[in-house]
């Protein structure tokens, strides 16, 4: 069952996937229909789950299930990962991968390969400063202090050669 974003529980369970690519403008009001419908079906052992989401940045889908109640079967969680499936599918883009990197270039969000993002470092692109997205969090309230952070905060921190004076 759909319920806004701001009305769900900052204690909700919250999957963010990072596109491949940034989403067209014409593309928007699909991604939308098809992520309220499956939220507005989604079960768990016959139960509707109380679901939410946001697009941001034209590049992420974030998901988020109210489980104050009780945790999500696998069964439901497997029923998310078949409809990231199928939209990837349908719109030509990877969701899932969670190793390649995110990052913001002043106010563009960009989406590099490990590899890539690791030469981009060597060839100082990116610094210490730079803000990556931990698209690993999992709870709605991790979203506002723990999703946009600083390189040195993130697993990629080890990677950044510290300034020499």
């Amino acid at each position: 069952m759909l319920v806004p974003f701001s009305k769900i529980s900052e204690h909700s369970k919250l999957w963010i996937f990072p596109s491949s690519r940034k989403f067209y403008q014409q593309e928007i009001p699909k991604i939308k229909a098809f992520i309220e419908d499956f939220l507005n079906s989604w079960q768990d052992n016959g139960e509707n789950v109380q679901g939410s989401y946001l697009l941001k940045y034209n590049r992420f889908i974030l998901i988020s299930a109210d489980t104050s109640d009780k945790n999500l079967s696998i069964e439901a969680h497997d029923l998310l990962t078949d409809f990231i499936l199928k939209l990837e599918t349908k719109l030509n883009v990877l969701l899932l991968d969670k190793i390649n990197v995110c990052y913001k270039q002043g106010e563009f969000v960009q989406y590099k390969e490990f590899k890539e993002f690791k030469e981009l470092l060597k060839n100082k692109s990116v610094s210490n400063k730079t803000v990556v997205f931990n698209n690993m969090i999992t709870t709605k309230e991790e979203l506002e202090y723990y999703w946009e952070i600083n390189i040195m905060d993130s697993w990629l921190g080890h990677l950044v050669k510290p300034h020499k004076n």
